[in-house]
Order: structure tokens, then sequence, then C-alpha cells
């Protein structure tokens, strides 16, 4: 059986069950189409995503050589010429 015999009795299938009431009609649809929510996840996710970066330069700037090549920058900035 190939994938579009497959599919095709899938949708056989589904042209088979009960029509659904309106109200439940618009009510499924309105499911599927309402959006609030979405900024906070928007948001949620875009958080965690900073605190993933932050995390990331903290083990960074940790580091011995990294710490020597800031440690130097400042110093250079610092003297007088």
């Amino acid at each position: 059986m190939t994938d579009d015999d497959l599919a095709e009795r899938e949708l056989s299938e589904l042209s088979e069950l009960p029509e659904l009431p309106e109200l439940t009609r618009r009510r499924a649809a309105s499911l599927f189409t309402d959006e609030s929510g979405a900024a906070t996840a928007e948001y949620a996710i875009t958080t965690m995503a900073a605190v993933a970066f932050a995390g990331l330069l903290v083990v960074i700037m940790r580091s011995d050589e990294v710490r020597g090549i800031l440690t130097d920058l400042v110093r250079r900035a610092l003297t007088v010429s």
C-alpha cells in the first residue's frame, strides 16, 4: 500500500464521521485561530535564549585566557603613554 493509498483511506474514514453541530464547529474553529498567549510564549522562549547566552558568556569570561586578554586591554587603556 502506498502513501497515497493510506492518505486516501484516512480521508475516506474522516468523511464517514458525523457532522459536528454549528456551535461545536465554531468553538473548534476559534481554538485553532485564537493566538492569545502566543506573545507570552515568544517572550518565554526569548528569555530562555538570553539566559542560555548569558550562561555561555559567564563560562567564556571565567577562562584564564579571556581573563588575561581583558586585563591586558584594561591596563593598556588606563596607562598614559
